[in-house]
């Protein structure tokens, strides 16, 4: 028995369609762009939280000052420029009574012009040393 030969075609063409490669742009540019958004939010936040570190460091500075300077501070509120680095500070230091009279609550508190809420806030209570006899 004879068989027929079978007629030979030509390969299938092999290949991505411009569909295909519509497509897989798109997805590629969609995963690109969401990329340059995280990493302009991780920019921004990284900002943030260097602001934050100076705005500490200003206010445990201001604290410090009150624990060396062996003073009983005064009553009521005090607002001074506390700037690190280049970045502009204002300190609020509100000093406030507490129930035992020989103790002063002290908070400083530390905000950037233009910008709401404050980047640091510490407290501490203050002994009074100067009735004090050693």
């Amino acid at each position: 028995m004879v068989h027929a030969a079978r007629p030979v075609r030509p390969a299938a063409a092999r290949g991505f369609t411009m569909i295909e490669v519509l497509v897989a742009l798109a997805i590629v540019a969609i995963a690109l762009a969401a990329s340059l958004r995280a990493v302009g939010s991780l920019a921004a936040s990284e900002a943030d939280l260097h602001d934050r570190l100076l705005a500490g460091w200003s206010a445990d500075n201001a604290l410090a000052q009150l624990h060396l300077a062996h003073r009983w501070p005064d009553l009521g509120e005090q607002q001074f420029d506390c700037s690190q680095a280049n970045l502009r500070l204002t300190c609020l230091e509100t000093v406030s009574a507490t129930p035992n009279p020989v103790f002063r609550r002290v908070e400083v508190s530390v905000t950037t012009p233009g910008r709401a809420g404050n980047l640091a806030q510490l407290v501490t209570v203050l002994a009074n040393e100067t009735n004090r006899s050693l």
